[in-house]
């Protein structure tokens, strides 16, 4: 047996990818083929929670992320998973009402950071992410550096993600210039980058980018098989 994965989603490109990644990569861990754990997914108007963002509006954003987890929660769910980095600033107003516990995004990725031995990751997403302690918050705990684009790179990094890869389009000029930004991040003295945006590693992997990735996607949707996985 294994546990119900619930997935708070947000964007329907990063949902998509993380549900995926669950679902292909389940069958090696439970050496099983075709097995993966129980998934459900819930999300409301990706419009609802970009109204919040322009606003600072955490409270309503964790109201969103609090009405899908009592959803899933009733639909059976054991633990909660989100795969937007964005919109886990809200996080601290979620945990203590939540009916199921959550894996946190940015600890699973900053613990991969440090297993790997990295010391100062550059962080990527959107303006709110970047600008955000998601992130710091995470790689101080576990006393790391990082690194953040440049302000004008910020800006254009975050109109490529919510003009483009949210709505399933991939620019190759987009794409070139994530890459650029992340050759002046390893300037600046980063030794990994994060791509703390699910829809990042849509276009940006280690195959293509100036410094190793932490795909903050793929990396929830392994934990939370390996969480689901465990005894309880």
């Amino acid at each position: 047996m294994t546990k119900h994965i619930g997935i708070v989603a947000c964007s329907a490109e990063g949902a998509a990818l993380c549900y995926r990644t669950i679902c292909q990569e389940g069958a090696a861990l439970l050496d099983a083929p075709h097995a993966h754990p129980e998934v459900s997914i819930h999300t409301h108007s990706l419009a609802a929670y970009v109204d919040c963002l322009e606003r600072g509006d955490m409270s309503g954003i964790a109201a969103l992320m609090l009405s899908s987890a009592e959803k899933l929660a009733a639909g059976g769910a054991d633990f909660l998973i989100c795969p937007d980095n964005t919109i886990h600033q809200a996080m601290v107003h979620v945990s203590a009402h939540s009916p199921l516990p959550w894996l946190h995004i940015a600890d699973v990725v900053a613990a991969e950071v440090a297993r790997r031995g990295f010391q100062r990751p550059a962080i990527t997403g959107t303006k709110w992410l970047v600008d955000s302690t998601v992130y710091p918050d995470a790689l101080t705990a576990l006393d790391l550096g990082y690194v953040r684009p440049y302000a004008q790179e910020n800006i254009e990094i975050n109109r490529i993600i919510m003009d483009e890869l949210v709505q399933g389009v991939f620019d190759s000029n987009s794409t070139a210039y994530v890459q650029d930004a992340i050759h002046r991040l390893k300037s600046k003295g980063a030794d990994c980058v994060i791509l703390g945006c699910t829809e990042l590693p849509l276009i940006i992997d280690d195959a293509n980018a100036a410094l190793p990735t932490l795909d903050s996607t793929r990396l929830l949707a392994r934990a939370a098989l390996r969480h689901a996985a465990e005894s309880p």
